[in-house]
């Protein structure tokens, strides 16, 4: 929560009783919402008077491992670089309980999405028992190893193998919406009277939610029980329904300076300043460092999505030639892509951009190290997202753009889902994602 002053303010609340039932913590992403609404659940509990951060209490105990029965979080996000980073810090320094205490809450916060309490009645959660068993067994080893010395070489393979299951659970059991079971199940949660002093649900990216959960929360939103307390957390509040927002008290996160992320960076993960890479003005320096450690970086997939674009843009120009459309009437949305994308790729070494998807996808696949993990190719379709928009800002006026950005959504979510959902090889799914977006782009004209 470094260099984010709204805590004073929620401090403040706080120590005059003043909370309200339902807040909503609205930032950029990495600017520490999610910790300041978990540290929130920490000082409900605290047996101490006014909860210090330190503080040793059984309760605090519980929330720092985040274990604690009063508390339940959800909401879709990525965790692959959050958890490899933990690691990373972790074994720098395998006798520091700072460190070791990263690593699992880093572990913890995916597992949490896992609840019984959230899955009851699920079928899907019986097909990830097993890697979920395995998740768990494997923290409890690595607990009794750091309790002893001498262990350095089994420690790393143990948080190896957490890496692999985590990345596994996340790949096969993470959707990219917030289900209407799920808000039904923590709403009978939050009637049931806490073990402790006070209960909280934290709904992170809660903008992603169905619009039957949406319309399911209401209902505890109107009349929320006294002894528990909701958080929403949001990067996009404005994508929330209104009815929603106006029953939350709002705290706003802002986007951190350079100065306070490299102080993010060396007191959470033990890293200096130089682990920062150089990031874009629309990036904060923490989100920069975190994609240093996805399976695939995003500075390697951004000229790979260049490439993919740069090809669609050529396909779609050789399919509108051999409609008999002259070049000097080819779209403007497609000569802006062409023109920003292209350069960009071949600057990479990536080559020049090609018409044939088979060409493209191989080409695409290579470059990316093969979609080895479902983190790789989900960053790269919001990676396609974000290079889509900087090639179209020359043309932003035209209202073809909002209609490009449809399409690309429409088929990035059928592609993530035929990967994530129905195990599809992501060499297929590239395919038919070319294939379509070369297609309807081309009836756009």
């Amino acid at each position: 929560m470094i260099g984010q002053p709204v805590t004073a303010r929620l401090q403040a609340d706080m120590a005059h009783n003043v909370l309200a039932p339902a807040m909503l913590f609205a930032g950029p992403h990495a600017s520490g919402k999610g910790t300041a609404a978990l540290e929130m659940g920490r000082a409900f509990s605290c047996e101490t008077e006014n909860a210090p951060w330190n503080c040793r209490c059984v309760n605090c105990m519980h929330h720092r491992l985040l274990s604690h029965d009063d508390l339940i979080v959800m909401g879709p996000r990525p965790f692959s670089a959050e958890i490899a980073a933990a690691r990373a810090a972790f074994l720098r320094d395998t006798a520091s309980a700072s460190s070791k205490t990263l690593f699992v809450r880093s572990v913890r916060k995916l597992l949490m999405r896992f609840s019984p309490v959230l899955w009851t009645d699920d079928s899907k959660i019986s097909k990830l028992n097993g890697i979920l068993e395995s998740i768990n067994e494997t923290m409890e080893e690595l607990d009794l190893l750091c309790s002893a010395e001498g262990n350095a070489e089994k420690i790393t393979k143990i948080c190896d193998s957490v890496i692999k299951h985590t990345l596994k659970l996340e790949a096969e059991g993470m959707t990219d919406t917030i289900p209407v079971s799920h808000i039904r199940s923590a709403a009978y949660w939050l009637r049931i009277a806490p073990s402790g002093k006070r209960k909280l649900l934290v709904i992170e990216n809660a903008d992603r939610m169905q619009d039957a959960a949406r319309n399911s929360l209401l209902k505890i939103l109107e009349e929320p029980p006294g002894t528990c307390a909701i958080i929403f957390c949001s990067s996009k509040p404005e994508a929330l329904l209104e009815t929603i927002v106006s029953r939350l008290r709002p705290y706003i996160f802002a986007r951190r300076g350079e100065e306070a992320d490299t102080e993010v960076v060396r007191r959470v993960f033990k890293d200096s300043k130089d682990a920062i890479p150089a990031h874009s003005k629309a990036e904060s320096g923490i989100t920069a460092y975190l994609d240093t450690f996805l399976p695939v970086p995003k500075h390697v997939l951004y000229p790979v999505s260049a490439l993919f674009w740069a090809s669609i843009a050529f396909g779609i120009t050789m399919a509108l030639r051999k409609k008999g459309v002259p070049d000097a009437e080819l779209p403007p949305a497609v000569m802006a892509i062409g023109r920003h994308c292209a350069p960009i790729a071949e600057a990479a070494g990536l080559g020049k951009a090609s018409p044939n998807i088979k060409s493209l996808c191989a080409a695409v696949l290579a470059a990316a190290g093969g979609f080895d993990s479902r983190g790789a190719f989900t960053v790269f379709l919001g990676m396609l997202c974000s290079t889509l928009s900087e090639a179209l800002i020359p043309i932003q006026t035209d209202p073809v753009c909002a209609a490009y950005r449809r399409v690309l959504s429409k088929y990035a979510g059928k592609a993530r889902t035929a990967v994530d959902t129905f195990n599809q090889t992501s060499s297929l799914a590239l395919e038919n994602l070319s294939s379509f977006l070369i297609h309807d782009l081309a009836i756009l004209w």
